[in-house]
């Protein structure tokens, strides 16, 4: 076996039973292929399609190679990774989504990467297979990240992702509760790249990302990432509030030139003016709404998952890997809220 660093591969599943054997089958073979000691740790976001007892009697079956994270409900895709991070022992962690459009044999290819030396290995979609308006909805999530990290990645909705070690204890040490993953981890990076993957067509099952869901993403996105809407917004104000006194002058000049019977006929003008800014109020409150919502629920500290049980040890057995105070017990951390 390599005395190259460990590798923990984290898959968050919910309601993938038509996905799950294939899964297993080709994620255990291309951890097999690594030549180093590794683990699959398969988090359950309380699925409700029997896919939980199947993944519990998979790390069964699997014993010292896969370990079954069952959290008590759904915490979401996120959060659930997280939860995943806290249980995997390994020095470099790799994220990869249940659905199979991204082939688990890919996994090697970023591994190869961080033992270059990078912190992050995001990866990148070749010919995509989704439906138009989710390439649509993607490529705008992406430019929105650029343009607000200044990190130059062009895939950040693609989960299949490596990170070294002490940048994801650096992720579990934050307390917020939304949060976006591949942004989060762009600011503990020294050194970060991406690489081309496969991508395929999903074989079974249907997208856990509706639109709402979507919608609620981009939410997620700017508010833990950025200030940048709340002053834009403040620059916005400033520029409708001087286009307003200058058309305010522009209108007692025509009335003074033309008369007051010329004035009465842009009573709708100002009426179309007076809902415009109405409009713009709105969405200055709004987003101000969804910070505070966001402040609102970092502060009460609420756990963001809570762990039902969880079903076989993987690297902590089988290398003998000292525990460290941020890999100790990870049950009760985030009993705690961590």
């Amino acid at each position: 076996m390599s005395d190259r660093g460990s590798v923990s591969v984290v898959i968050p599943v919910y309601n993938e039973m038509a996905n799950l054997p294939e899964l297993l089958r080709r994620t255990v073979e291309a951890c097999r292929g690594l030549g180093r000691p590794w683990e699959l740790v398969l988090v359950d976001d309380g699925s409700r399609d029997g896919s939980t007892e199947w993944l519990a009697e998979a790390a069964r079956e699997h014993a010292g190679e896969v370990k079954a994270v069952l959290l008590y409900r759904n915490a979401g895709q996120h959060n659930a990774i997280l939860c995943g991070f806290a249980s995997a022992q390994g020095d470099i962690l790799v994220t990869l989504d249940a659905d199979l459009q991204n082939p688990p044999e890919e996994i090697g290819k970023l591994v190869a990467k961080i033992d270059e030396g990078f912190d992050v290995v995001g990866s990148v979609r070749q010919d995509r297979q989704d439906a138009l308006f989710r390439k649509v909805f993607s490529g705008v999530i992406n430019l929105m990240v650029r343009r607000s990290t200044g990190v130059i990645l062009h895939d950040y909705g693609c989960m299949l992702r490596a990170y070294r070690r002490r940048v994801v204890d650096a992720m579990l040490g934050c307390r917020e509760r939304h949060t976006f993953i591949p942004v989060l981890a762009n600011l503990f990076a020294k050194r970060v790249t991406e690489v081309p993957v496969a991508h395929a067509e999903r074989a079974a099952g249907t997208s856990k990302y509706s639109v709402f869901k979507l919608v609620n993403l981009q939410f997620d996105l700017l508010t833990c990432m950025t200030a940048a809407p709340l002053r834009a917004v403040t620059y916005v104000g400033v520029c409708i509030s001087a286009l307003s006194v200058g058309f305010g002058a522009l209108l007692l000049v025509l009335r003074l030139v033309y008369g007051p019977e010329w004035a009465a006929a842009g009573v709708f003008t100002l009426f179309a003016v007076m809902f415009f800014f109405i409009g713009a109020q709105f969405v200055a409150l709004g987003l101000m709404g969804e910070y505070i919502g966001r402040i609102h629920a970092d502060v009460r500290e609420r756990p963001r998952y809570l762990i039902d049980r969880v079903v076989g040890e993987t690297l902590r057995e089988r290398v003998g890997r000292p525990e460290s105070p941020a890999h100790a017990n990870p049950r009760a951390a985030h009993h705690a809220g961590a």
